[in-house]
């Protein structure tokens, strides 16, 4: 018998890995946008799930941003249909909020929770590869985010909200294996016009800033940044896991809002401190906070001298005898 195409085995292989843990029987849905990377996903998935005892399905949507977004998204569909996976295409209009890129994700995000909760879906599988991750690392390290932004995508994560698990079984396979193994499987995939449109900044990254990097700094820059993520991912589980022991003990309820001991918070160094800040404040209030929202607040422990609330995104800090309370209101409001 003729040996698996390389780039095929590797697809399958991550596919399975991914999958394995999910109880025979449930669902999952491919987003499948048509592109290189979602069709391989989608096409290892068509031949693992079953093995597994898994119904897999693909949802497709249409964004409408470009001419003929409509038939490549029936495209997909119809492909999908032809590997054995149960279609569907949801057409969205998308809204202006913090522009083109994160109203089009905000959209498709919310077709596929809707469509996780229709099917009762076990998982929605991601089609982001190792070079996503390497994107996304980047991208933050621009913004000067904290750790866990730079964590990147988990390969693993539930909505807090929803209860949709999402699955991202590509994140150590490299884009171009994706597109090898489009290629040996005879699928011909939907090469989407923006991404390679570099008025988007992750376009840039793709396109100019990491080909520099490779090129000045040698090969293999993008894998060390999805290491990057892995190793500050491992951190961030490890204060959230600090966190969750010991949050109930040093909160309270306040009027309109939630309170933390002052006492507690300076007892535990700074970069604990601050998490616990941004942790209260956004389970409490959906916001998250930037790094000199969170030293501002760290202040009235730190250094208080009588100053004032500090209005913040979705809710106002103020400093109340022993309590640092936080109550809605604020520059989000």
């Amino acid at each position: 018998m003729p040996s698996l195409n390389p780039a095929l085995a590797e697809v399958r292989r991550a596919v399975r890995a991914s999958l394995s843990a999910l109880p025979a029987g449930s669902t999952v849905i491919v987003a499948l946008s048509g592109g290189p990377d979602s069709l391989a996903l989608a096409a290892a998935t068509a031949f693992e799930a079953p093995k597994l005892g898994l119904r897999a399905a693909s949802v497709t949507v249409d964004h409408g941003l470009q001419p003929g977004s409509d038939e490549a998204a029936l495209a997909a569909a119809r492909t999908a249909a032809e590997l054995g996976l149960d279609p569907l295409v949801v057409s969205v209009e998308i809204g202006t909020a913090g522009g083109p890129e994160a109203a089009a994700r905000e959209a498709r995000y919310g077709v596929l929770r809707d469509a996780a909760r229709d099917a009762n879906a076990a998982a929605v599988l991601l089609g982001h590869t190792l070079d996503d991750q390497a994107e996304t690392v980047l991208l933050g390290l621009a913004r000067g985010a904290g750790a866990t932004s730079l964590a990147g995508m988990a390969p693993d994560r539930t909505d807090d909200d929803s209860g949709v698990r999402w699955l991202r079984p590509l994140l150590a396979v490299r884009r171009e294996t994706t597109v090898a193994a489009c290629a040996a499987a005879g699928l011909d995939p939907w090469l989407d016009p923006h991404n390679r449109d570099d008025r988007f900044r992750r376009v840039r990254v793709r396109e100019r800033v990491l080909p520099l990097l490779e090129s000045e700094l040698g090969p293999g820059v993008a894998e060390a940044l999805a290491r990057t993520a892995e190793q500050l991912r491992e951190d961030a589980q490890a204060f959230d896991d600090m966190i969750a022991e010991t949050i109930e003990d040093i909160v309270e309820p306040a009027e309109a809002g939630i309170a933390i001991s002052v006492a507690a918070l300076a007892a535990n160094p700074p970069a604990l401190r601050h998490r616990i800040i941004r942790h209260v404040v956004q389970s409490e209030f959906h916001e998250s906070l930037s790094r000199s929202q969170t030293l501002e607040v760290a202040r009235l422990v730190t250094d208080y001298s009588g100053q004032g609330p500090i209005d913040l995104p979705g809710c106002r800090a103020r400093r109340v005898g022993r309590l640092v309370e936080f109550s809605a209101g604020g520059s989000g409001a």
